[in-house]
């Protein structure tokens, strides 16, 4: 065994007890509610509060949904949520929460043995559409048994295996004309290697036949089908979960960027998506920063051919949805873009809000600053950003009262509440507002 595998493990085994506390960490319910459901210990904005759904605490361990990803409300009182269920395996399903107005929560199965099950969304014809690692199908949640309603409306999309990376997720979104605009995310960190580059010295990755670190668009052939191949919008985005269209047109995608040992670098990514465009990756990061693996690209990364990021976000944040807040309990938030921080450094664990233009686009600082955990604000040092407004300024790690925040999903609510999930706790909760 070499000496950097002897480091590498004792490192791990040095980390685990840390990681496994962290894990079993779960929520204490206050005593007052929250909008009829248990309040939890998470510090918000002024006027609002924080109400469990359905998730572990320290009074009831118990854990219905393993990993809770993305929402779709049905009618007032009823959800759907797509859950994971394991990072391998056929393990994932999708439930559906029947609340009362007492705070009851009813869980119900309506599919499962599905493949990583991420993004969830009403199409243009009323069916609910939900992606999975290879696939995005439609069904009925409606009809007495849901599962004989599957239908696969995009199949064969690259068959992703964790243990190469972290993006095998499929998300989706429905662009104004009805095309679907699809994630697919990058096969590694940096494309670097032996066979990482092409005879034209490009990354074999991401410009090569799968179309990988890409946004891919399948076209809408109109009554409920869509066009069986595809064309390539955009390039050279590392992950694309944070996926959104704007009542004006206008796409928004938060790049979760490399993994590179540094806290504080780089920064993730807001992308304004236009077709045809190439966002970077893997040769630059930041605004105009070539990678260490293709420094070669330094003036390429300056040039025009790459379209810099419209604003940073911070280092390691992991953005991982996003959606303009258009309900009417919070006046305040109204017209203004949320966005999940599911990082789990110091800066992730959170729920930001942006002030937008009329694009939806948030608005630069001249001196932006981003929150870190346990060192209040930090500057920038490089543009452009913009300060964000936190729903969440005290999520982090409090032992005995809550662990560190991981929000995952977005969805505001008929009567203006916001709803989230946080995947490592297991949890669906509800911003209210706090009388």
């Amino acid at each position: 065994m070499t000496m950097r595998l002897r480091v590498g493990l004792l490192a791990c085994l040095m980390l685990l007890p840390v990681a496994l506390s962290a894990a079993r960490e779960r929520h204490a319910v206050a005593g007052a509610s929250c909008g009829g459901y248990p309040r939890l210990s998470i510090d918000t904005m002024r006027g609002m509060c924080v109400g469990l759904v359905v998730g572990p605490t320290t009074a009831d361990p118990t854990r219905a949904l393993r990993l809770p990803r993305s929402l779709l409300q049905l009618d007032a009182g009823t959800w759907l949520v797509t859950d994971l269920g394991a990072w391998d395996g056929t393990r994932g399903a999708v439930w559906r929460l029947r609340t009362a107005e007492d705070g009851a929560v009813d869980v119900q199965r309506v599919l499962d043995d599905l493949h990583l099950p991420h993004a969830i969304a009403r199409g243009p014809d009323g069916r609910v559409y939900v992606g999975e690692m290879s696939r995005i199908f439609r069904f009925d949640p409606d009809a007495q048994t849901p599962a004989d309603t599957v239908e696969a409306v995009v199949d064969n999309l690259p068959d992703n295996r964790l243990h190469a990376h972290r993006h095998p997720l499929s998300k989706f979104v429905f662009l104004p004309s009805g095309d679907l605009l699809v994630n697919v995310g990058a096969p590694s960190d940096q494309c670097t290697g032996a066979d990482a580059r092409t005879e034209s010295g490009l990354c074999a990755e991401s410009e090569g036949a799968e179309d990988a670190a890409s946004l891919r668009r399948y076209r809408y052939d109109g009554e409920g089908r869509w066009a069986a191949d595809h064309d390539v919008f955009a390039r050279g985005l590392r992950n694309s979960l944070a996926l959104a269209v704007h009542p004006s047109g206008t796409v928004l995608q938060g790049e979760n960027s490399y993994d590179f040992d540094s806290r504080w670098s780089p920064f993730e990514e807001l992308n304004i998506i236009e077709a045809g465009a190439h966002y970077g990756w893997p040769y630059c990061a930041d605004a105009a920063q070539a990678t260490p693996g293709w420094r070669d690209k330094a003036d390429w990364c300056r040039s025009d051919a790459h379209t810099a990021p419209a604003l940073l976000l911070p280092p390691h944040a992991a953005p991982l949805d996003m959606l303009w807040y258009d309900g009417a309990m919070f006046p305040a938030l109204q017209g203004r873009l949320l966005m999940t921080w599911h990082g789990h450094r110091s800066v992730g664990g959170r729920i930001a809000s942006f002030a937008v233009d009329a694009r939806g686009v948030p608005l630069a600082d001249p001196n932006p600053r981003f929150p870190v955990y346990g060192q209040g604000m930090r500057a920038y040092g490089a543009g452009p950003a913009a300060t964000p407004v936190m729903l969440t300024p005290g999520w982090g790690l409090q032992r005995g009262v809550r662990p560190q925040g991981s929000p995952v999903g977005l969805a505001v609510a008929d009567d203006g509440a916001i709803w989230a999930t946080d995947d490592r706790a297991g949890l669906v909760i509800r911003f209210a507002k706090d009388d």
